[in-house]
């Protein structure tokens, strides 16, 4: 499109978004017919929305400048997007927008052009029901008269009757009904137009509904609209539904006595003597005629509910009237009796309906408050375990339990532990939903829900395996909540720096610990670590997937993993070696890639904290290579591990362990000149191949050569064009802003480009030129100039060194300048 006429579509749009019909007019009388119909064709994204013209005109209700759009013909039915009460609403055509924005004048002036009465959004809701869910019965009666259908019913299968009926629009309802609209129709979920009456608590409109005989049915939760207005806490609803004689006594008494259990458990509705009230009258009922009399039914009790015992005559219900905790339970054990455990959800409208579960997470989160931690753990378990009794999503119920460890709860392993259970069983329903959705399932939604079980579970094993050796967040060595040091990296105590993974056991090695455990506990350690390494298994085995293709291994190592800033960012960082070890003892593969050939390996080598978080950095490398991961390996890029390094700490470390085979050599001949390999070798052949890339040439091998250039007190070495003796370039793996270049070595003499230069160093300014040239202090070859702490003259060396036994070491202070890391 010329600038021409990306200026005249700017204008055209504007003049329509704000009614300006005069100057829509002259815009478009000047231009052809097929200008004119390219110009009101276009699509212009604002705000969150997709229109044209017509649709933003439409939508804002600007009668004049429809009227002025539709004489040079526009599509009518050309869809775009809208939003509607925070709803985006795809698909939309402008009799859509102007039906549903209640603008009868457009919607008559776009029927009389032609428009579609029944067009439907990606949703399948037409015109018709956007006026029934605004409740303009105006708009409706004109669109009925000209042809709306009102049997189309939208993607839930929910009927024009059941919107009005759900937001309370009697007139609508009764216009609706007399033009024959069912009140028998259900809605996927299995609720009628009934019961979204009764659970809105809209009287009349069920009063109108059942004047139309409508029957009574149950849903696909077995919930009659009586059960449901209890539900929801509309005593209005229940109570004209025991004013009618069709109602059984029995059911009289479950409605009443879930009404007062639903006011003592609903955060929004909560009162407790209403709840008292209701139960009461319910308890009453039961015993109203002598020769009836309908006794509880017997029961289990639940250990998350105290094991309380619901009361069976008004005089244990009396005697709890002033112990709220007691009502609290008696409401949650008759709520589970009467909706039943198999009961976890209702039906998408309204969104914030209750469920089952619920009100227990609601009652835990009350003890949360009050610092009643145990308690709050039984019944967020006791919760999470209903939601998967019912296949229903656990997402946020899995992080929900990170949140006790934000402020230092003792947990139980037990507890733990079924929570890391859990989540393998939420992953593997998310693996099947993916690879065979059902009618409901959004598969985008369940891959985004996977991704965050997998983080999720990442955090509960780092949990699940400090809990099992008998810590609390609180009192981890190394790492305390209220003073967490950053440079001690991955919370947890000592995770990356004081336990090691050997085969399937985990045995602690913190310094200076002398205390001996008695038989018994070295048992019951073992016994723990034995079951998390069964589930850490089946969840390895599960082989979850985020949308980038990455492993649990892959978000272990990977510094870009996200951690929940509220619930768990003072316990868990990534990468985290343990989490890394254990993974791989427990079957992961260290050469999985993702969807971008990356495996483990690519993603920790570009670590920037080298230097001070190296232990993390050399125990997650060691433990990939030892464990058969491929340094020669190829990305999409055509990078390897190597290739991918971004500090000389890494590539060192690499190097060290360089060990290329006869095999990996072949891979890559194979690879580099085309060599026809599928069908001809072993399968498990196939797959190695296939790692080593089309075509590429390790960088190890094919390293340009070098010179040795003059330092700060040391040698550095890097490929070099020269001027006049100068420095005059930098490989690309040496970032803007770096110091020295991959080998981690002092920079050259002189510096010759301002983006290289350390903070306060002239260009091109000889090494003499700044600081002191103290005593040298050996390490990595090179002499490396430390900094002491501040007792310390600067350049004076420090005594403690750290060492690893691949012989990399150097002393353990910080260095004269920031952007010097020692390697």
């Amino acid at each position: 499109m010329s600038s021409g006429m990306e200026s005249m579509r700017k204008k055209v749009y504007h003049a329509a978004k704000e009614g300006l019909s005069i100057s829509l007019y002259a815009h478009l009388s000047v231009k052809s017919p097929q200008d004119c119909e390219h110009l009101l064709s276009q699509v212009v994204e604002e705000d969150g929305q997709k229109c044209t013209p017509l649709i933003i005109s439409a939508r804002n209700g600007h009668e004049r400048a429809v009227r002025t759009l539709l004489k040079f013909n526009p599509d009518l039915e050309q869809e775009g997007t809208v939003k509607f009460d925070g709803y985006v609403i795809e698909g939309a055509s402008p009799l859509w927008c102007a039906a549903g924005a209640g603008h009868l004048g457009v919607v008559k002036m776009l029927v009389r052009a032609g428009a579609n009465v029944n067009h439907p959004t990606k949703t399948n809701s037409t015109p018709l029901r956007a006026a029934c869910f605004d409740g303009r019965l105006d708009i409706v009666k004109y669109l009925t008269d000209h042809g709306a259908n009102i049997h189309i019913t939208n993607k839930y299968n929910n009927t024009c009757l059941m919107i009005a009926a759900y937001k309370g629009h009697v007139d609508v309802v009764q216009f609706l009904l007399e033009l024959g609209a069912s009140p028998d129709e259900k809605a996927h979920c299995g609720a009628t137009a009934l019961h979204f009456a009764a659970e809105c608590g809209h009287v009349k409109i069920v009063r109108e509904l059942l004047a139309h005989d409508a029957i009574v049915t149950q849903n696909e939760h077995g919930m009659t609209p009586l059960i449901a207005a209890a539900e929801r806490t509309r005593s209005d609803v229940v109570e004209y539904f025991r004013s009618r004689p069709d109602v059984s006594k029995q059911e009289k008494v479950d409605a009443l006595e879930l009404l007062g259990a639903s006011f003592a458990s609903d955060k929004d509705n909560y009162n407790i003597e209403l709840a008292f009230k209701y139960m009461m009258k319910g308890m009453q009922e039961r015993y109203c005629d002598p020769d009836i009399i309908l006794n509880k039914p017997p029961n289990n009790p639940v250990a998350a509910y105290e094991s309380h015992m619901e009361c069976k005559t008004v005089e244990e219900l009396e005697a709890i009237r002033q112990n709220s905790g007691g009502l609290h339970m008696e409401s949650l054990a008759i709520r589970e009796r009467i909706l039943g455990p198999h009961n976890p959800e209702r039906r998408r409208a309204p969104p914030s309906s209750a469920t089952v579960p619920h009100p227990v997470i609601f009652r835990g989160a009350v003890f949360a408050d009050n610092a009643r931690f145990d308690r709050c753990l039984q019944l967020w378990v006791h919760a999470l375990r209903l939601k998967q009794l019912n296949k229903v999503c656990v997402m946020k119920d899995l992080l929900r339990f990170a949140q006790m460890l934000h402020v230092g709860v003792q947990l139980e392993f037990d507890a733990v532990h079924e929570v890391l259970g859990a989540t393998v069983i939420e992953l593997k329903r998310n693996k099947e939903k993916i690879i065979s959705p059902g009618p409901k399932d959004d598969v985008e939604n369940i891959k985004e829900e996977m991704e965050s079980n997998m983080i999720t579970a990442l955090y509960l094993i780092m949990i699940a395996v400090c809990v099992a050796k008998g810590r609390s967040s609180s009192s981890l060595p190394g790492v305390s909540i209220i003073n967490y040091d950053p440079g001690m990296n991955n919370g947890i105590g000592a995770l990356n720096r004081g336990m090691r993974v050997v085969g399937f056991g985990m045995r602690g090695q913190e310094r200076g610990d002398t205390v001996r455990q008695s038989p018994q506990h070295q048992q019951q350690d073992v016994e723990k670590e034995s079951q998390i390494h069964h589930t850490v298994y089946c969840l390895v085995q599960v082989d979850a997937r985020t949308r980038t293709g990455q492993t649990l291994l892959h978000l272990a190592v990977n510094p870009e993993t996200p951690v929940d800033d509220f619930h768990t960012n003072h316990i868990c960082r990534f990468p985290c070696a343990t989490t890394t070890k254990l993974l791989i003892a427990c079957g992961a593969d260290s050469n999985c890639m993702d969807h971008f050939r990356n495996t483990p390996l690519h993603l920790i080598v570009p670590y920037q904290k080298a230097v001070s978080d190296f232990l993390t950095l050399h125990n997650i490398i060691m433990a990939l290579i030892e464990n058969g991961a491929h340094m020669d390996t190829v990305n999409q890029l055509g990078a390897t591990p190597f290739d991918s390094a971004t500090t000389g700490v890494a590539e060192i470390i690499l190097r060290t362990q360089k060990k290329l085979s006869l095999k990996c050599l072949s891979a890559k001949v194979i690879k580099k000149n085309g060599i026809s390999y599928k069908g001809q070798v072993p399968r498990h052949l196939e797959a190695f191949i296939e790692l080593h890339g089309p075509g590429h040439v390790d960088i190890l091998t094919t390293r340009p050569p070098k010179r040795l250039v003059r330092g700060f007190g040391g040698s550095w070495s890097a490929p070099v064009a020269e001027s006049g003796g100068m420095v005059t370039s930098f490989t690309r793996h040496a970032p803007p802003g770096a110091v020295g270049w991959r080998t981690g070595f002092f920079s050259p003499s002189p510096w010759t480009h301002t983006s290289l230069s350390p903070p306060g160093l002239p260009v091109g300014c000889p090494w003499g030129g700044f600081g002191p040239r103290p005593p040298p202090v050996r390490g990595f070859g090179a002499s490396l100039l430390p900094r002491g702490p501040p007792s310390l003259p600067v350049g004076r060396p420090l005594p403690r060194f750290f060492s690893s036994a691949r012989g990399l070491w150097g002393p353990a202070g910080a260095w004269t300048h920031s952007s010097f890391p020692p390697v």
